[in-house]
């Protein structure tokens, strides 16, 4: 099957994302195989470091699929990068403004034309000490309940080791590893056709992030906290 073509902006971003990746950390990639090679599909992931979208990035492209990930609008406003975004037909998240739904809409329509589409619910990177995973925002459940394509449970570990944002350490050497364990996609069929409701989406959110948090457990060979760490957010 044939690789999908992301156009010139996505090939600019893969000449400069690659090359960094690969000189900050070595890739693991556990069960990628689970990343259907065309069709839409919601990738969950867990936020721990800045530099998760690049991984992340390097990670779906590997797979043959071009991800295109929600992220701060306050980006698009940064020189060069800007542009980049822009042109790889990224998604800006515009919080707290009369835009919001705006992000939640482009994401829908990636979806509906069949693109990859990667979303951080908890918002921004944790602030857990241990680096899991953070209450998160239910939008994910409105993506994931209003589209028929696959859910993927996502769990990347190895780059707060690089770099940790809270703590100000940047430590390339010695050389990481950067995992990812893909999860198997999520039967939801049991929350399909009913109202979405509050807890009906703060029901679905947390049972895709406990997916996360359980294939993290099992990537950092260490018990997973119970619950999600600070407070609810919606």
């Amino acid at each position: 099957m044939a690789k999908e073509k992301g156009g010139f902006w996505v090939g600019v971003a893969a000449a400069i994302v690659y090359p960094m990746s690969f000189v900050l950390g070595r890739h693991r990639i556990l069960h990628g195989d689970r990343i259907p090679r065309q069709g839409s599909a919601l990738l969950v992931l867990n936020h721990i470091s800045h530099l998760d979208p690049c991984y992340d990035a390097v990670f779906v492209h590997r797979n043959d699929r071009v991800p295109h990930f929600l992220a701060k609008h306050s980006l698009w406003n940064v020189p060069i990068m800007g542009a980049i975004l822009k042109g790889a037909k990224q998604i800006p998240v515009y919080r707290g403004t009369s835009d919001a739904q705006q992000s939640l809409r482009a994401a829908h329509e990636a979806l509906e034309t069949g693109q990859v589409v990667v979303i951080y619910p908890e918002g921004t990177i944790t602030k857990d000490p241990d680096g899991w995973p953070a209450n998160s925002r239910t939008g994910v459940a409105r993506l994931a309940l209003q589209h028929d394509g696959p859910v993927i449970p996502v769990a990347r570990w190895g780059t707060l080791d690089l770099y940790n944002h809270y703590q100000k350490k940047f430590r390339p050497l010695p050389r990481k590893t950067i995992t990812h364990f893909v999860g198997e996609p999520i039967d939801l069929s049991a929350y399909r056709g009913k109202e979405e409701t509050l807890p009906l989406l703060r029901e679905v959110t947390d049972l895709l992030m406990n997916h996360v948090k359980t294939q993290l457990a099992e990537v950092r060979q260490q018990p997973a906290p119970e619950g999600f760490y600070g407070p609810r957010k919606a």
